[in-house]
């Protein structure tokens, strides 16, 4: 047998096969967030499944769709009279505002494909169109938190809901980890600009 029929011998891999290894790299901030996101959903995974917790995220995931829960959060505030609903009014207004920055120009300019989902929701969802990148979900949650913590005695409540809120879409597969991260600090910004452009009168 001569030294090439032996080299066609030898099981070279092909290119398919290095290319079914390579991580993502797909993130519009480079593949060292990709590789970041990869490994939180992988860690994540041994919490998907548990009927509790899929029942918790997926439910605060729904309602908080077109930032229905906070509209109601501030609705049920500004119920009380006075100040209140101001309060709600600002809030409702913030919510609107965000959604047309996050879906409407940040999400158009960061251009990225959401989590591969291949097997069965244990629970429906609704499958958005637009853009993983950055979280609409997060960075209201965080938005809404920030505000309704103001003169409120329940601080922790605001931003334990938002953190549930936030986590419950890498939980479902529907964004990202960096896409919630960078969705919490839109909203933070944004929480900013409403505070000191429109602070609350004494």
């Amino acid at each position: 047998m001569s030294i090439s029929e032996e080299r066609n011998l030898i099981p070279f891999p092909i290119n398919s096969d290095f290319e079914d290894t390579e991580p993502a790299t797909d993130h519009p901030l480079g593949p060292a967030f990709a590789a970041f996101d990869e490994k939180i959903d992988l860690a994540w995974e041994r919490f998907r499944g548990n009927p509790i917790l899929d029942k918790t995220f997926y439910l605060a995931s729904e309602l908080a769709d077109f930032s229905v829960l906070w509209h109601i959060m501030g609705l049920s505030r500004g119920l009380s009279g006075g100040k209140t609903q101001i309060e709600a009014v600002r809030l409702s207004a913030a919510l609107i505002a965000e959604s047309g920055i996050v879906n409407g120009i940040l999400k158009s300019l960061f251009r990225r494909e959401r989590p591969e989902h291949e097997e069965e929701r244990p629970h429906g969802l609704r499958q958005p169109v637009t853009s993983s990148f950055p979280s609409g979900h997060a960075s209201a949650a965080v938005l809404a938190a920030t505000l309704l913590s103001e003169r409120s005695k329940f601080k922790p409540l605001w931003y334990g809901l938002a953190g549930i809120v936030a986590t419950s879409r890498i939980h479902v597969r529907i964004h990202h980890a960096s896409d919630v991260i960078a969705g919490a600090i839109v909203g933070l910004g944004l929480s900013r600009v409403v505070k000191k452009f429109f602070p609350l009168t004494k």
